[in-house]
């Protein structure tokens, strides 16, 4: 049973592996988390596309039959340049498209880190589906070093988002882009500090119907009934890597393996 690929540059891409076993539990999922190489967002679009070109090789040499690429900055920077020789889903067409949906007034708001900001790859495909959207966008390059480190709710959080985000609240925006995996364990912090008049999305959710669907249509989807199997591989071995999975997936044993790609 061929499994899902799914890589990303550190732990947030769990978030999207959970909603992908949320919506497919019958299938087999094999994540790469590139922790040797974090973080992605502050490197060239050359250097992340090169990273993605070799994450890819190294799933589909390990039999996947699909590729989630659920870092933004990949899906951003690389995906456009790369032409991967099986189905591959990137997470910011379903983020735009969820944030479209959700916003009331087109004042949309993307939190990510400063590569996916200056690709405009969220406004772009915000401004693709509604034209009128204004987009403001803020790259928060702390957040992913704060996330890997475990540091998810507590006081230097909350004072880091409150400066990162003060922008967008005094814009006005009704809608919130998590435009990176990673930003999705900050929830409660961001969820706080924006107030329930801001909408917060995570594409991690829309990105698995896209999954399922493009699936389906290709007639890859496993038959039940199915015994899944999930492997987490790490190019660099660390303790809050294992910790924030077990928040992220749930508290059980699972194979953690040391790789080289």
């Amino acid at each position: 049973m061929k499994p899902i690929g799914v890589f990303d540059s550190g732990v947030g891409g769990l978030t999207v592996v959970a909603a992908l076993q949320r919506r497919l539990p019958e299938e087999s999922i094999l994540y790469l988390g590139d922790t040797a190489r974090l973080p992605y967002g502050s490197k060239s679009p050359d250097t992340v596309t090169r990273y993605t070109e070799r994450n890819l090789g190294f799933l589909e040499g390990r039999g996947v039959k699909a590729v989630v690429v659920a870092c933004n900055t990949a899906s951003a920077l690389a995906l456009p340049r790369l032409r991967p020789r099986l189905p591959t889903w990137g997470v910011v067409e379903p983020g735009a498209e969820a944030a479209v949906a959700r916003s009331r007034s087109g004042r949309i708001g993307v939190i990510a880190t400063e590569s996916t900001v200056r690709s405009d790859a969220y406004g772009a495909a915000i401004r693709r589906r509604r034209p009128d959207a204004e987009v403001l966008s803020c790259a928060c390059p702390l957040f992913v070093p704060l996330v890997e480190e475990g540091w998810l709710d507590d006081e230097v959080v909350e004072t880091v988002a409150r400066r990162y985000t003060a922008p967008l609240a005094d814009a006005g925006i009704d809608t919130m882009v998590l435009g990176c995996t990673h930003y999705p364990l900050l929830r409660p912090v961001l969820a706080r500090v924006m107030g329930p008049g801001v909408e917060l999305v995570d594409s991690a959710e829309t990105t698995a119907e896209a999954v399922a669907s493009g699936l389906a249509a290709d007639r890859l989807l496993v038959r039940p009934p199915a015994d899944p199997a999930h492997h987490l591989c790490v190019t660099d071995a660390s303790a809050p890597f294992a910790r924030i999975a077990d928040l992220i997936l749930g508290p059980q044993h699972r194979p953690l393996e040391l790789v080289d790609v």
